[in-house]
């Protein structure tokens, strides 16, 4: 038995329930037993005793979208440092890319994983298996094997199937199984050798577009095959207004279909890639402004489910390249948080927006019980302090790869104290 952890004195922000009050929470045995709104809280003997200082109190993060060098590439990054990275973010909980050497495409490799990361990482790993053998869009994989060894979603990565024949009879088939369909929506034939958002900006630099097409015909696409087949459809990433304008009709006709969006799309815009800068070149590209504030009203309005990190490490020698031969990709993990806490702070967005598309949300798309602060819940904890200064120094960051989108950015709001399975697995030293 582990030792009873109280958490008191803290403002509790609980999206699921629509919870905002100061309070406390009791933690026995990795789950949350009881939660004072009104009063005191039974202290077990021996507790440990946390005080929040009337710091936010939230559920863990849930990050959809993370990329780890391992198995392949753990120069790039390990699920160790990746944990590392994620709970000094807040994130609790992430989604691993099956884009990997080997890919994850067996069921060997998905128990492989989840036993390495059980004695390896901080956070809790979600391993994601791939639609496709090798990720090459050609030949299915066993659905039903890859959910038994504990795969929680089906995604090709990166990558985006291309054969409309193949993708419904996948969707078909995930459908019997309820897996999510997790895609990425890219047409590569449409893309040609673009770069970065097609547009004047991209003209004045000599760079070859990606129009929004790329994005909008195979969300199209995937949303009609989605009602035909009734599979859990989650559109990876957006980055367009038009895109919006899509899943708006298909949620009213189909409650199965949701979609995610990239923190690096809700905050930056083309013009931050400056002269030629490769942090910034990531895919979906960064869009006009006006299709970043349609983002932004997305998330508010529903349309949009989900905020992810997309967390894409990358080593050096394939971002110090022209910007059209660099590597697409930035890490995020370990500012995910505070970059989106920026719209609460703006009066974009309020915190239950912001928090519910990084808890309750991606766990009730992956099934998971976490994402919430309730009775009988995962004690997967973070405590915030929204107005605490800070500027993101590369030489700081845990993630073994540098390669970040807010080099330098002025943020305000910081994990004080990351909590999994109610084990304090990080706090901010000064």
């Amino acid at each position: 038995m582990t030792r009873p952890v109280l958490i008191e004195n803290a403002r509790i922000v609980d999206p699921a329930s629509g919870t905002d009050h100061p309070g406390a929470v009791l933690i026995e045995n990795g789950v949350i037993t009881d939660i004072a709104l009104n009063g005191p809280v039974g202290v077990p003997d021996g507790a440990e005793v946390i005080n929040a200082n009337g710091q936010v109190l939230a559920p863990g993060l849930i990050d959809m979208r993370v990329f780890v060098g391992e198995p392949g590439k753990e120069y790039r990054e390990t699920l160790a440092s990746a944990g590392k990275a994620a709970v000094a973010g807040g994130v609790t909980s992430f989604v691993m890319m099956p884009d990997t050497t080997p890919v994850v495409d067996d069921s060997a490799i998905v128990d492989f994983l989840i036993r390495r990361a059980e004695a390896q990482s901080l956070a809790r790993v979600l391993p994601s298996a791939a639609i496709t053998r090798g990720l090459q869009g050609k030949e299915i994989t066993e659905f039903g094997l890859l959910k038994e060894a504990g795969a929680v979603c089906l995604t090709d990565g990166a990558s985006s199937i291309q054969s409309n024949s193949l993708l419904r009879s996948a969707m078909s088939y995930a459908a019997n199984y309820d897996m999510p369909f997790v895609h990425h929506v890219f047409d590569a034939d449409l893309a040609g050798e673009g770069v970065m958002n097609s547009g004047l900006f991209a003209t004045v630099l000599g760079l070859k577009g990606l129009s929004r097409e790329v994005e909008t015909v195979p969300l199209a696409r995937d949303l009609q095959l989605a009602l035909a087949t009734g599979v859990r459809y989650h559109a990876a990433q957006i980055s367009t207004e038009n895109s919006l304008t899509l899943l708006k009709f298909a949620k009213s006709r189909n409650s199965k279909a949701t979609a995610g969006v990239s923190i690096n799309n809700l905050c930056l815009n083309e013009n931050d890639i400056g002269r030629y800068r490769t942090y910034f070149k990531v895919n979906p590209p960064l869009r006009s402004e006006d299709d970043r504030r349609a983002l932004i009203e997305g998330l508010r309005s529903g349309v949009i489910d989900t905020i992810h990190s997309d967390h894409d490490p990358q080593d050096s020698e394939v971002k110090r390249r022209p910007f059209a031969e660099a590597s697409n990709g930035a890490i995020g993990l370990e500012t995910l948080l505070a970059a989106a806490l920026r719209f609460v702070h703006s009066d974009d967005l309020d915190l239950h927006t912001v928090l519910k598309a990084m808890t309750i949300r991606p766990a009730q798309i992956l099934g998971l019980e976490s994402g919430r602060i309730a009775k009988g819940a995962p004690a997967d904890l973070v405590l915030i302090d929204l107005d605490y200064p800070w500027q993101v120094q590369e030489s700081a960051l845990v993630s073994k790869s540098r390669n970040t989108a807010f080099e330098g950015a002025r943020m305000t709001g910081k994990v004080m104290r990351t909590l999994v399975g109610g084990k304090t697995v990080f706090t901010h030293q000064d």
